[in-house]
C-alpha cells in the first residue's frame, strides 16, 4: 500500500504511507494554494488526529496561513466554519469510513465545497514541485481557536425554515445511536437535543478513535445499532461514519433502512417543501428517480465524488443532493454532505407525516443493491473498463464515470476507486440475488 494523492487530498496508513513529511509538503502546498490565507482545521477521533493536527497547524503558520482550529467536530461542522469565518479554505483530518490505521487531509476550498479537478491538480503540482516558500519570523501566521463551531452548526439548522424543533419535541421520539467511536458521538446528540430528542441511547460512544467495528456503515457492521433500537424501543437507529458526513437509518423495528434510503428520504422531504430538481451520483439507487417522479421533478446524475455532485446540483438549481452512501447536501446550509442536518430532516419528515420510521420506509420502492470490488493487484483498471464498454455496447453504458450499464430489471456500474487500487462494482435489482447476479456476469465477462 502506499499513499493516495488525489484531488480531494491525501490518504494513507499512518506511520508507513502518511508521514510528517508527506503531511506537510502537500500541507505547505495547500496553504500556499490558498495565497497564504485563512484556514480552517478540523479533525475526528483517530488516535493519530492529533500529531497530524499538530503538523498540519505548524506547516500553515509557516508559509504564513492565519490558522483557526475547530478542534474534533463532524466534517460538515468545519464546512460551515468556513463560511462563518470567511476563510479561504479547511484541512479536515479524517480518513472518513477507513480503518483505525488510517488517517487522511481532506481539502475544502473558499466556498466550503471540496477541492474541484482543477484545484486540486494545481494543489498536487504545488506539492511535487515544492513551488511553496517559508515564511520569515516577521510573516508566520497565526492560530486561534473556535470552541464554539458544533453549536453555531447546529443553531443554523434549527434556523431552517422547515424546522420545527416545538413539533419534533412533541413527539417524544427515542432515537438509538451508533457513532463508531467518531465525531458523531459529539455531533448526533448535539443536534438531537437542540431537537427537543431527551431519550438517546448510544453505543460506541467512547470518542477515542479505536473504532469497536469496520468504520463503514454497511449492513454486515450494523448489527449491535439494530439490536440497541430493537431492545431500548427506539423509534429511530442513527449511524454515522467516524466524521459524520454519512448517515445510516434504522427502523423502530431494527431494521436497516438501506444506506442508500437516506437521500430519498431527504429527497422526498425537501421536494415536498420546495420546487426544484435533485442530483445525485451513478452509482446511487434508483429510488432517488422514483421519489423526484412522484414529487413531478427531475433527478440529474453526476459523476461519482461529493464535487461532481455539487457542481451537478449547482448546474441544475437543484434544491436537494446527495449520495447514495447516506450522504445528503442540503444547499440552505452548505454544499456538503452533513449527517447533522439529514438527521433533522428525518425527524422533521416523521414527525409532520405522523408515521413511524418503519411504516415511512415501507412506502418506498423496495431495491436491493451490492457493492462488491475487484482488486487490482496486478491488472489494468483501464482496460477492464475498456472492455466492458466494447461487451456491453449494445446497451449504450454511461461512461461519465467508469462503465454504467442500465439493463430493465436493474444496473451495474464499474468504476475505479480513487482511494484504493481496486474497481469498485456497484449493482441493484429488484432482489439481492437479482442484484448479485447482474454483477456476476458482468465481472466474469470483463474478467475473462
Amino acid at each position: 500500500m502506499s499513499l493516495m494523492i488525489s484531488v480531494s487530498g491525501i490518504r494513507g496508513i499512518f506511520g508507513t504511507d502518511l508521514t510528517p513529511e508527506n503531511l506537510s509538503q502537500f500541507t505547505a502546498a495547500f496553504g500556499s494554494w490558498t495565497g497564504s490565507g485563512k484556514v480552517i482545521i478540523g479533525r475526528d477521533t483517530r488516535v493519530t488526529g492529533q500529531i497530524c493536527e499538530d503538523i498540519v497547524s505548524a506547516t500553515l503558520q509557516s508559509v504564513g496561513c492565519d490558522v483557526i482550529k475547530v478542534g474534533v467536530v463532524p466534517t460538515p461542522t468545519v464546512a460551515m466554519s468556513v463560511l462563518k469565518h470567511n476563510a479561504d479554505g479547511a484541512i479536515i483530518i479524517s480518513a472518513s469510513h477507513n480503518p483505525a490505521d488510517w488517517n487522511a487531509l481532506k481539502l475544502l476550498n473558499g466556498k466550503s465545497e471540496f477541492l474541484d479537478a482543477e484545484q486540486g491538480k494545481e494543489v498536487i503540482r504545488i506539492s511535487e514541485e515544492q513551488s511553496y516558500s517559508y515564511k520569515s519570523y516577521n510573516d508566520i501566521g497565526t492560530v486561534t481557536t473556535d470552541t464554539d463551531a458544533l453549536d453555531q452548526h447546529v443553531q443554523t439548522i434549527l434556523d431552517l425554515p422547515y424546522i420545527d424543533p416545538k413539533l419534533i419535541a412533541s413527539k417524544d421520539f427515542s432515537v438509538g445511536i451508533d457513532p463508531v467511536n467518531g465525531t458523531g458521538a459529539i455531533g448526533i446528540p448535539t443536534i438531537l437535543r437542540a431537537l427537543g430528542v431527551e431519550t438517546i441511547h448510544m453505543i460506541n460512544e467512547e470518542t477515542n478513535g479505536r473504532f469497536a467495528h469496520n468504520p463503514e456503515p454497511l449492513p454486515e457492521h450494523l448489527q449491535d445499532v439494530c439490536e440497541l433500537v430493537k431492545d431500548k424501543k427506539c423509534d429511530l437507529g442513527v449511524v454515522t461514519d467516524p466524521d459524520a458526513d454519512r448517515l445510516a437509518l434504522v427502523t423502530n423495528k431494527g431494521n436497516l433502512f438501506g444506506e442508500e434510503y437516506t437521500q430519498a428520504t431527504a429527497f422526498d422531504f425537501m421536494l415536498e417543501k420546495k420546487d426544484g430538481a435533485c442530483a445525485t451520483n451513478l452509482s446511487s439507487s434508483r429510488v432517488a428517480e422514483d421519489v423526484a417522479k412522484k414529487h413531478g421533478q427531475k433527478c440529474h446524475r453526476s459523476a461519482v465524488g461529493e464535487i461532481n455532485v455539487v457542481k451537478k446540483m449547482q448546474e441544475v438549481g437543484a434544491v436537494i443532493g446527495g449520495e447514495g452512501n447516506g450522504g445528503v447536501i442540503n444547499p440552505d446550509l452548505h454544499y456538503g454532505r452533513d449527517a447533522l442536518v439529514g438527521v433533522a430532516m428525518v425527524l422533521q419528515l416523521l414527525a409532520e407525516r405522523d408515521i413511524t420510521s418503519d411504516e415511512y420506509r415501507q412506502t418506498l420502492p423496495d431495491y436491493s443493491m451490492r457493492k462488491s470490488k475487484m482488486q487490482l493487484a496486478d491488472v489494468d483498471g483501464d482496460a477492464i473498463l475498456e472492455k466492458a464498454k466494447s461487451i456491453y455496447s449494445d446497451y449504450d453504458p454511461d461512461t461519465t464515470d467508469g462503465v454504467k450499464i442500465d439493463f430493465e430489471d436493474g444496473w451495474v456500474h464499474l468504476r475505479k476507486s480513487n482511494t484504493e487500487p481496486i474497481i469498485r462494482v456497484y449493482s441493484e435489482g429488484i432482489s439481492a440475488e437479482k442484484a448479485k447476479n447482474l454483477a456476476d456476469n458482468v465481472v466474469a465477462k470483463v474478467s475473462k
